[in-house]
């Protein structure tokens, strides 16, 4: 049974990572001749033909700056709701909860038109905004605050700590993998998230590669070049893959210590 679980897993795995095969298959392959011959000029006509660097930039601030004020804003939710007594505070958090099961795509029709009113429509914030605060993120902090022994807290308070510094000194470091858990998956949604920037952008200087990458195999002289399209996909694939790779072990371990299953 063992023998047949581990031959059944891999099975899976090589279904699961058929189409990347085939997307770097195309992407190394030589079109103008029979056969497969290794070639590196699909990544060159691909990096000439569409604004990739500007992607590149684009995706890095997105996510970057998406990724910090979500630490700093889910600390807060988290520690004020793991530790601070208030008024409507359990249908407050229950609110947060319902945010988890509602479907993204159900609030972008407000979401839109919230940004066409603020008039920064097009703009590399107007991406970012509604990722601002993450629910699930609050959510999972709050787990790993509420099993921080309390005694922890009153020892800070002692020694003269106000409230950020005992969330600072005391919380953050004990919640580290939890910190790097939601940090992965904060950075995996974000480099590939495509359809609320494929709505609220119209030009090259906001657009995330994902977006980019829709409109470069969309374009009348790449659409039918698949070498050219399978090395731009690559650029948007490749960084995220690489990193898997890299940290595979502190991707494994994050998760494991911060109780996601």
């Amino acid at each position: 049974m063992s023998r047949l679980i581990n031959i059944l897993t891999y099975v899976l795995a090589l279904l699961w990572a058929l189409p990347l095969f085939g997307i770097i298959y195309m992407a190394f392959k030589d079109t103008n001749t029979q056969g497969f011959s290794f070639t590196l000029s699909n990544f060159a006509v691909a990096w000439k033909t569409a604004p990739f660097a500007q992607y590149y930039l684009n995706t890095m601030i997105i996510v970057i700056v998406i990724l910090a004020v979500q630490l700093v804003t889910m600390t807060l939710a988290a520690y004020a709701f793991a530790r601070m007594n208030f008024i409507g505070q359990g249908i407050m958090f229950l609110l947060y909860l319902v945010q988890i099961m509602i479907p993204i795509e159900l609030l972008i029709f407000p979401n839109s038109n919230t940004i066409a009113q603020l008039g920064i429509y097009d703009t590399k914030l107007a991406i970012m905004m509604p990722y601002f605060i993450s629910a699930f993120g609050i959510f999972l902090l709050r787990q790993t605050f509420k099993g921080i022994p309390y005694e922890l807290e009153e020892a800070a308070k002692m020694e003269g700590c106000n409230r950020l510094q005992i969330i600072w000194h005391v919380y953050v470091p004990l919640a580290k993998p939890t910190y790097i858990a939601f940090g992965l998956i904060s950075v995996c949604h974000q480099w590939s998230n495509f359809l609320w920037p494929l709505i609220i952008t119209d030009s090259d200087e906001n657009r995330p590669l994902t977006v980019g990458l829709s409109m470069f195999a969309k374009a009348s002289d790449s659409g039918a070049q698949w070498g050219v399209v399978g090395a731009a996909t690559l650029f948007v694939a490749l960084p995220l893959l690489m990193a898997f790779f890299i940290f595979q072990k502190q991707f494994i371990s994050s998760f494991m210590h911060s109780g996601i299953k």
